[in-house]
């Protein structure tokens, strides 16, 4: 992961991966940014708590 971010007013997270893709994950609670922004690793958690259960889309490609 390059970037977190989470905006709490929307429930939106937005991470950036190394090669520069972006996506955004909709009605994130603010306890799962809370234990993403402390896991061993983040990708693992993404992967794991993140992308199975909010919808998220890509929002930008590095391409």
């Amino acid at each position: 992961m390059a970037a977190v971010g989470y905006d709490a007013a929307t429930n939106e997270l937005e991470v950036e991966f190394i090669g520069g893709d972006v996506y955004r994950y909709s009605m994130v609670p603010p306890s799962v940014h809370r234990e993403l922004m402390v896991a061993d690793s983040i990708g693992a958690y993404v992967n794991r708590e993140v992308k199975p259960h909010y919808p998220g889309r890509e929002v930008f490609d590095a391409g």
